[in-house]
């Protein structure tokens, strides 16, 4: 009997990851582990004032997937709704990073809604390891600004580029 070629089961993860935090990159690689392939979507993010250009963001992010995942993790742009996303790259699952139980509240509304946008498409939350929970990009963005250590929250690259840039409002 001979088995039907399937298509490989990708997963979308998405955000602005302005900057990305070490609780992104390990999420990502979770997901790498239970997916045959991620995306991590980058926002274009016209709705927020954002510290990196959208250029800078892809380059951090992309110098995170080629040092940890190569070849699991693609890196690409998106903008409008992720529901649309998903469907041009064949994704089967969305995945988000949860925290807290603000994120889920916040993120299960959201699954709900792209679930009704597309059906087909399911959403899976992973916790970062627990050490990394408390970490968020605006932090790391105000703790940097004022001169405090990021080293522990996010990778080499990305603590270097956020030295010298200002907080913006």
């Amino acid at each position: 009997m001979s088995s039907l070629p399937t298509a490989p089961r990708i997963a979308v993860y998405s955000g602005t990851f302005d900057p990305l935090t070490l609780g992104h990159e390990d999420v990502a690689l979770r997901a790498a582990q239970l997916f045959d392939g991620v995306i991590v979507a980058v926002a274009r993010a016209h709705h927020k004032k954002t510290r990196f250009s959208l250029d800078e963001r892809l380059a951090l992010v992309q110098a995170f997937a080629e040092r940890q995942a190569p070849g699991r993790i693609r890196v690409l742009p998106f903008d409008g709704l992720m529901m649309d996303f998903c469907r041009a790259h064949g994704a089967v699952a969305v995945v988000r990073g949860i925290r807290n139980l603000t994120d889920f509240d916040s993120e299960s509304q959201m699954a709900a809604m792209n679930r009704k946008l597309h059906p087909a498409v399911e959403t899976v939350f992973l916790l970062p390891q627990a050490d990394l929970q408390c970490i968020s990009s605006t932090l790391v963005r105000e703790i940097s600004a004022l001169g405090g250590d990021v080293s522990g929250m996010v990778s080499a690259e990305v603590a270097q580029a956020l030295r010298g840039r200002p907080l913006q409002a």
